[in-house]
């Protein structure tokens, strides 16, 4: 199969990433994060996370950061801002604000579902069905994620059939893209391939996104992988910000200026300009006083500070 010739982005960073931040992050950073990604020309922009400031602290001003974004004179035309929604006292909470796409989110490993929300694949499902009818009813886009696609830090190997099952369970909720996420990042290309061959048996590929951590530095690989099968949408965070408190040892996301290098030397279009995107690596991890995790960002930024 020849590869896409255009791929979606979906930027991550603002939500998975920031959520792991231990220290507070003020909120009119984010909304300045948020609003320099989507002038880098992303189309997505995940903005936030509807959940229990008691779990998730750093979270906790997520109606005040969608509010303010949607709201905003900058905001960019066809540009998306979903938001992450675990139940429905957070879809509610994210409806109020303004949300026109909420995600939830399941796991592929049976343990790992009991350790992360306290309820097996099936409870965890079914929790969603309010929420899945909720969205419809209010004409809001539904995006599902799946946890652990490849391995669980508890259970080891886990089978493609079972992701499979978990979106097809997903799809018949009215997700109209499943996010295949490679949690804890031990997935290598033709791991990731026979998941996905699983999946796109069981809904049409052009319905699949990857999501994959760099744990072991094969994020870039199995996007590669997934090209070839089709796949045209991957969730990335900038500067690879991210991880999974679940999981020990997992690093953040595909930094989404590398997978952005890697697309654009292979002759696909993404739309978005990497001198903006590293402006926006520049600003957030600035903010947190850190070095990019992203080799393409380093190299990038070494050769601009090289010509001034």
């Amino acid at each position: 199969m020849a590869l896409p010739r255009r791929v979606r982005l979906v930027e991550v960073g603002p939500r998975d990433g920031l959520q792991n931040e231990a220290t507070p992050v003020a909120t009119a950073v984010k909304i300045e994060l948020i609003e320099r990604l989507a002038d880098a020309g992303l189309p997505a922009v995940e903005a936030t996370s509807f959940v229990s400031p008691k779990w998730v602290p750093q979270m906790a001003d997520a109606g005040d950061v969608l509010r303010a974004v949607l709201a905003s004179p900058r905001r960019r035309p066809g540009v998306d801002f979903p938001v992450l929604t675990p139940n429905l006292r957070g879809f509610e909470a994210a409806l109020a604000a303004g949300a026109r796409e909420v995600a939830i989110f399941a796991a592929a490993s049976e343990r790992f579902s009991q350790t992360n929300i306290n309820c097996s694949i099936a409870d965890s499902l079914a929790r969603f069905a309010p929420l899945a009818d909720a969205a419809k009813a209010h004409g809001l886009r539904l995006r599902g994620y799946v946890s652990c696609v490849v391995g669980c830090p508890y259970e080891g190997a886990v089978a493609p059939a079972q992701v499979a099952a978990v979106v097809r369970e997903l799809a018949a909720l009215g997700c109209y893209e499943i996010s295949l996420g490679d949690t804890i990042g031990v997935g290598t290309p033709r791991a990731v391939q026979r998941m996905i061959e699983a999946c796109a048996a069981v809904v049409p590929v052009e319905r699949l996104a990857g999501h994959y951590h760099d744990t072991y530095g094969m994020a870039v690989a199995n996007v590669y992988a997934s090209l070839e099968l089709g796949v045209a949408t991957f969730d990335a965070a900038i500067g690879g910000l991210g991880g999974c408190p679940y999981a020990a040892g997992a690093s953040g996301n595909v930094a989404t200026e590398d997978l952005v290098y890697l697309l654009h030397g292979l002759g696909i279009a993404t739309g978005v300009d990497m001198d903006l995107l590293l402006d926006a690596g520049t600003f957030i991890l600035a903010h947190l006083r850190r070095e990019p995790l992203s080799k393409a960002a380093r190299a990038l930024l070494a050769a601009r500070h090289a010509r001034r």
